[in-house]
């Protein structure tokens, strides 16, 4: 092709790429014309790339907002109070996800943390999960629950009776389901009853209050009682008084059926259970406005029969013992041969307490303090409450010196606690004042539950 033709060519490309008049090309030559084009062809590339990038921009921006419009209209389908206690969830557990693996990693650098005969539960939490996250939620008793989870139920007989079964017999079938990581099965009932606590608390306060901020509180202080991270635990805090309150609510309800069937498992979640029944059968007094006599006996019969299931779920538990290891009382037996743990007068617990070593006057002094703000909080009306919260206290001090390493983790089941502090914090100073103080002592202990080897919780 001639050179003329091929400036012709050139010329023509050069008002598409740089957007210059053809007339302006008169009296160059074809080199600077093709250098001309060049630069322009560059212009014109940047000029397209940062258009595209704009447009990719945009149009991840719109998506962005697409997916926050998708999420809050979800949000709002959510029926209240689901919003608030699933965000009090999940606050909960990123607060002491973060916490407890700062923590972790701090004692990662400091030697002879854990101690050298302390160091096995470290190695045990490893072969759970290689995830600090998890792992960290298996502490104590936690690893125990995990092997009752594992031992087949036939073949030889049973040597481990010192834990109600119901806790790490859920973990099989959802074992199952999770592939055989019991582990995680165990977790999973774990949270999802702690889901069942704030649910069942919030609908229960609502019925003793009658005031949704009341309700609000009571589940915003259930989860910054003192010991209640254990709620995420792989430990059976969580499943014990989701099922506690669903049967205070469903008692409140009238609907006592439900409340014999949820009392049932209430008794194999732990031996307190059994014991429920006395403020459960307050609470039916209480709604025939005390009357005792002949036929109003026969009314509560007729009404309350369905509170035998609550020993019956207890005798299932004893005559799996007898069926596994042949021996009724084998939960006893096993509680006294490894634990030293038998009832006495809780007197003496208290007074031998105080005056030991400070961490178990620490921890007598935590038990005293639920039991005086449960006395200054009482109103008639909640009666099966007091007695319930008192129950929860008592009952482990008489179990003798042994319990001591495991009181602060016991009296998290004395919900009513939470009932008296929402009633009390109705100011907003007050509550405010209130929430930082617990959340603060909830954060130490959770550092001392962390650092098991000062065996502070157990």
């Amino acid at each position: 092709m001639p050179p003329n033709s091929l400036l012709l060519v050139e010329a023509a490309r050069v008002p598409v790429m740089t957007g210059m008049s053809p007339l302006v090309l008169v009296g160059f030559s074809s080199g600077e014309v093709r250098r001309g084009v060049q630069r322009g062809g560059r212009q014109a590339v940047r000029r397209t790339g940062g258009a595209g990038r704009m447009h990719r921009w945009r149009g991840g921006r719109r998506r962005a907002t697409a997916l926050v419009r998708t999420g809050a209209r979800l949000v709002r389908r959510v029926p209240p109070p689901w919003p608030y206690l699933i965000g009090l969830f999940l606050g909960a557990k990123l607060l002491l996800t973060l916490l407890g693996l700062l923590v972790l990693h701090a004692w990662d650098g400091i030697p002879g943390a854990p101690p050298p005969d302390e160091a096995l539960m470290w190695a045990q939490q490893r072969e759970i999960s290689g995830h600090r996250w998890i792992s960290f939620w298996f502490a104590w008793d936690a690893l125990l629950y995990l092997r009752l989870s594992e031992l087949p139920l036939t073949g030889r007989p049973w040597g481990d009776f010192g834990f109600p079964l119901l806790y790490p017999f859920l973990a099989r079938p959802v074992g199952a389901l999770l592939g055989g990581d019991n582990a995680l099965a165990l977790l999973l009932i774990s949270n999802v009853a702690f889901l069942g606590v704030l649910g069942y608390g919030y609908r229960l306060a609502e019925l003793l209050f009658a005031d949704a901020d009341a309700a609000r509180r009571f589940t915003r202080y259930l989860v910054l009682l003192p010991t209640a991270f254990l709620f995420q635990a792989a430990l059976t805090e969580s499943l014990f008084v989701c099922l506690a309150l669903a049967a205070f609510y469903y008692a409140e309800r009238r609907r006592w059926l439900v409340v014999g069937v949820v009392g049932y498992f209430l008794a194999m979640s732990r031996s307190l259970g059994l014991l429920v029944v006395l403020p459960l059968a307050l609470v039916l007094l209480r709604q025939h406005d005390w009357r005792l006599g002949p036929r109003a006996l026969l009314g509560y019969l007729r009404t309350g029969w369905p509170l035998l299931l609550l020993p019956a779920g207890w005798f299932t538990f004893m005559a799996f013992c007898k069926w596994r290891g042949g021996d009724w009382f084998a939960y006893q037996h096993a509680q006294k041969a490894g634990w030293g743990i038998e009832t006495q007068n809780p007197l003496p617990v208290v007074l031998g307490g105080l005056t030991g070593e400070p961490r178990d006057a620490a921890r007598v002094l935590f038990a005293l303090v639920v039991l005086a703000v449960l006395a200054a909080g009482f109103r008639r009306r909640e009666l099966p409450y007091l007695v319930y919260g008192v129950l929860m206290v008592v009952v482990p001090l008489s179990l003798g010196p042994a319990v001591y390493k495991s009181l602060l983790r016991y009296l998290l089941a004395a919900f009513p606690v939470a009932l008296v502090l929402a009633r009390w914090a109705r100011r907003a100073s007050v509550d405010g004042w209130l929430t930082a103080a617990l959340a603060l002592v909830q954060g130490a202990l959770f550092v001392l539950w962390l650092t098991y080897w000062t065996h502070m919780i157990i």
